[in-house]
């Protein structure tokens, strides 16, 4: 399925993605992206011990998620994150997307793997995918092969999506929630890849930060569910 969907892509939209102009600016925010992977990762090394060991006393292994997703030009790489849902979950998952998708994933939460989620902190192996050129700090969040091929069918401008590459936070995640409609989502994507900036960059960043800090705070005070 995968091996069709990737020839899809590469007949296709890989195609479109490639015959955008490149930007000076993406040069200039891929050096942003690697001085502040390191810089976030070196800092939160021993939150990622310390939640790698609570996931594998609570739940066992494996510790992270791995799955595949679409970034840059259509090419498929695989994005890391701490698990916070059970065993194969992402299976069980597969077909759905939105407020469905959100109601059955909280049937699915591992132990500890909701506080996690809370937090956010769950994405910090996603660092590693900054550093590897995989994804950007800053970009539309990367999605799955399957619905990357039915959003594009169902909005248009969705392939422009490949021209950057994917973020670990994004305008739409600063703006919206999670159960923002993917069309909206998709407005706040298409005008980071128009707009894209230093400024825009920073702010971005910035914003994403002080979010991960209260919500942190709020997930680690909270009274488990």
């Amino acid at each position: 399925m995968a091996a069709q969907l990737e020839d899809t892509l590469v007949g296709g939209y890989r195609r479109l993605a490639a015959e955008a102009p490149r930007r000076r600016i993406d040069i200039e925010l891929r050096i942003l992206d690697v001085v502040f992977a390191l810089l976030f990762g070196l800092v939160l090394v021993p939150f990622a011990l310390v939640i790698a060991l609570a996931i594998l006393v609570s739940c066992g292994l494996p510790v992270l998620y791995r799955g595949e997703r679409v970034g840059r030009g259509a090419h498929f790489f695989t994005m890391f994150k701490f698990r916070t849902l059970n065993r194969d979950a992402e299976t069980r998952l597969g077909p759905y997307l939105g407020e469905e998708l959100v109601r059955r994933t909280e049937q699915e939460y591992a132990p500890f793997g909701r506080r996690l989620k809370a937090t956010q902190l769950d994405e910090i192996p996603q660092f590693w995918n900054v550093l590897r050129g995989d994804m950007s700090l800053v970009g539309p969040r990367p999605i799955r092969p399957v619905f990357f091929e039915e959003l594009a069918h169902e909005l248009p401008a969705y392939w422009q999506r490949l021209v950057v590459r994917p973020g670990l936070t994004g305008l739409a995640q600063v703006r919206r929630g999670y159960e923002t409609s993917m069309a909206e989502k998709l407005a706040h994507d298409l005008e980071w890849i128009a707009d894209r900036s230093v400024r825009l960059y920073l702010r971005t960043v910035f914003a994403t930060g002080w979010r991960v800090i209260r919500q942190s705070l709020r997930g680690l005070t909270s009274r488990a569910v």
